[in-house]
């Protein structure tokens, strides 16, 4: 009896360990989708309200006193307070917490956006674009919050897949990207100033119970790491710099493009809205596929930053198009060189983030969310350098020169940034 108790004893605690293996199966599968739908309600969130702008709040703000420059320069301070508050809170991601942190950006960014949709009350001159400063830089460390968070929590839970499943959410970001413009081109035509605003910063604010609820709780170690350390690999400062590249074109784009469609073609702002489709949809299309696709074949990575940045060159010369080529600007090339330019961009940005984490482990960095909040926080930065470098020199030069000017200028720093992909690559052969 002794043996056949010894023998259902052993029995029972095999089936007890099949038991806890099927629970933990199940529950890290649960996690992982609920993370995937708060990611995407993230990105979709947070895009619809950033891209709502560009239809109109140009042509508003010059109404209300603004230059062509000073309207750079508010789309600029986004960029600057984005980049200041990706860097310290990616450092501090372990500390703070990575679900804190997502959920109070979310927070701080929803009222940011309902407050702006009153600065139309403010009184023209310094007093609104002096408001449009302040709401417009809280706002970016709500965001940049937000995605800093989303990115470490997405490579943490997701370590295998990591540009599979970024390229994948990116179609919530390039749904942001499409329904803001035309949605907020069109509530602005139908509603007035307030209403865009109002609305899309509502919803965002109803994705903080709904992420509370949601999101899972990652518990980690803080590094003793810095950013610093991770700026010595020379292949890290060559990705920055596409990075960059992708930022400041993307950034130049929202700042000035509904006005030259407006002026060059007499464009209402919900048709505005309706050709920055053509940036955002092959965006959208294109980024699961390049994620899926260097995820497999990592070894891929460069060759699709350099073929991205070709793309990019071509599109925004053709853009305007370049005064050098002598080719006439015509609405239906404009359309095609805005897809063109989308398209690149998810060749590019996609492999980006997975080519970073790469060079962080390359040289000694812990695997772990302090690890990625510090790739996270240093992605940020660099891209709201880009998105503050865009906006600024292009409507200065646009303002001195013209659009096609400033478009060409784009093109060749995406031409830069493929000569120094290709540099990187031929270091890593030699």
């Amino acid at each position: 009896w002794d043996g056949i108790n010894l023998v259902i004893t052993k029995k029972k605690k095999r089936v007890s360990l099949e038991v806890l293996r099927v629970v933990h199966a199940h529950c890290s599968h649960l996690k992982e989708i609920l993370t995937l739908i708060s990611m995407a309600s993230v990105n979709f969130g947070s895009m619809i309200c950033y891209s709502i702008l560009g239809p109109f709040f140009p042509t508003e703000a010059v109404k209300k006193g603004a230059s062509q420059t000073v309207v750079g320069l508010i789309f600029g301070c986004y960029a600057v307070s984005n980049l200041i508050g990706s860097l310290v809170l990616g450092k501090y991601i372990v500390q703070i917490g990575a679900k804190f942190m997502l959920i109070a950006g979310l927070f701080v960014s929803s009222c940011c956006t309902i407050i702006f949709g009153f600065l139309d009350r403010a009184p023209a001159g310094p007093i609104f674009i002096s408001l449009c400063f302040i709401v417009r830089s809280l706002d970016a460390v709500g965001f940049g919050a937000a995605m800093t968070s989303a990115f470490a929590m997405t490579a943490k839970i997701f370590p295998n897949n990591v540009a599979t499943v970024l390229g994948s959410l990116e179609i919530f970001t390039g749904l942001g990207l499409i329904l803001g413009p035309p949605l907020g081109g069109w509530l602005y035509q139908s509603f007035g100033y307030e209403v865009p605003f109002l609305s899309l910063g509502c919803l965002l604010l109803i994705m903080v119970p709904f992420n509370i609820y949601v999101l899972p709780s990652i518990e980690a170690v803080p590094s003793k790491d810095s950013f610093f350390r991770l700026l010595t690999h020379v292949k890290t400062i060559l990705v920055c710099y596409v990075i960059f590249t992708l930022s400041a074109g993307l950034g130049f784009l929202d700042a000035t493009l509904s006005l030259f469609a407006i002026n060059r073609f007499g464009l209402s702002t919900g048709y505005v809205g309706l050709i920055m489709l053509g940036l955002s949809l092959p965006y959208c299309l294109a980024s699961p596929l390049m994620g899926y696709f260097t995820d497999k074949y990592p070894a891929t990575r460069v060759a699709f930053l350099v073929t991205g940045g070709i793309t990019a060159t071509i599109g925004f010369c053709l853009l305007g198009p370049a005064p050098f080529l002598h080719i006439q600007s015509q609405l239906w090339l404009l359309v095609v060189m805005l897809g063109l330019i989308g398209f690149s961009l998810g060749m590019s940005a996609i492999p980006t983030f997975p080519e970073i984490i790469t060079c962080a482990y390359e040289i000694g960095f812990e695997e772990g969310l302090s690890t990625l909040g510090m790739v996270s926080g240093l992605f940020g930065a660099v891209w709201c350098t880009g998105m503050f470098y865009g906006p600024i020199v292009g409507g200065i030069i646009v303002q001195h020169l013209s659009f096609e000017w400033a478009a060409t200028v784009q093109g060749a720093l995406a031409f830069l940034g493929v000569s120094i992909s290709d540099l990187g690559t031929t270091q890593q052969v030699f």
